[in-house]
C-alpha cells in the first residue's frame, strides 16, 4: 500500500513564469504552440486537461512586477544606444522649452508693463513742458511730485530718450520740422519736442524733434 501511495505521489513542479530572464535580461520568448514547457506536465496526462494547459500559457504571458523591476534594474545599469539617445533628445527639448518659456514671459512682461506705463506718458510730458517753464524749480510740493512720479517710472524699466546735438535717426527720432543750416554736416536734433521712451528692448514712442539739416 505504501508503495502505490509513492508512486501516485508526483513532485510539485515549479514553473519560471517571469518573461525577463534576471541574468540576461532578455526577454524569454514564450514556447510555440503545442510545446510542453520544461518540467510542466505533457498534454492529455492525467493530471492536466486541454483548458488547463492554455489557461497555464495565459498565465506565463503576464508581466510580473519582479520582469519589470529587473528589466528596469537592467536598462539602468546597462543603457542601450537608443535609450541614450532619447534620453539626449528629450534634454535637449527641454533646454529649449525652458529658455522659449523664460523669453516669452520677458516679452510678456515688459507688454504688461508698458501697456500701463504709456498711460503715464501724456503726464510726464506735462512735467517737460512745466520744467522748461521753470515750474520745477527749488522744492516745492510740485517739483517733488515730479521727482517721485519719474523716479517710480524709471525703476519699471521706463527711459528716456531725445537729446539736442545728437544725429537724427529716423527709427528713433520723427522729425516735425527741418531747418537748414551751414553749421552741422549730417542731420542732427536741434530742439526736442517731445521726449521718447522704451521700455527694455521695446520702444514705446519716438521722439518729436526739430532738425537740422546740412545746407546745400
Amino acid at each position: 500500500m505504501t508503495d502505490e501511495q509513492n508512486q501516485n505521489h508526483e513532485e510539485p513542479v515549479i514553473r519560471d513564469k517571469r518573461r525577463i530572464d534576471p541574468e540576461t535580461g532578455e526577454v524569454r520568448q514564450p514556447a510555440a504552440d503545442g510545446a510542453p514547457e520544461e518540467g510542466a506536465p505533457e498534454a492529455g496526462g492525467s493530471n492536466g486537461t486541454g483548458a488547463e494547459a492554455s489557461d497555464s500559457f495565459d498565465d506565463e504571458a503576464e508581466l510580473t512586477v519582479d520582469d519589470i523591476l529587473n528589466a528596469a534594474n537592467a536598462e539602468v545599469q546597462d543603457p542601450s544606444e537608443e535609450h541614450l539617445a532619447d534620453l539626449k533628445r528629450v534634454t535637449a527639448e527641454y533646454a529649449n522649452y525652458r529658455k522659449r518659456t523664460e523669453a516669452n514671459r520677458e516679452v510678456e512682461r515688459e507688454r504688461a508693463v508698458g501697456a500701463a506705463v504709456a498711460v503715464l506718458l501724456p503726464v510726464l510730458d506735462d512735467l517737460d513742458r512745466a520744467e522748461k517753464h521753470g515750474d520745477l524749480e527749488g522744492d516745492s510740493a510740485f517739483a517733488t511730485i515730479a521727482a517721485k512720479l519719474r523716479g517710480a517710472v524709471e525703476k519699471l524699466g521706463l527711459t528716456a530718450f531725445g537729446e539736442v546735438g545728437e544725429p537724427f535717426d529716423p527709427q528713433r527720432h520723427e522729425a516735425i520740422f527741418q531747418q537748414p543750416s551751414a553749421d552741422v554736416e549730417v542731420d542732427t536734433v536741434a530742439d526736442v519736442v517731445e521726449t521718447g521712451y522704451t521700455l527694455g528692448g521695446v520702444q514705446l514712442r519716438a521722439a518729436k524733434v526739430v532738425v537740422t539739416t546740412p545746407s546745400a
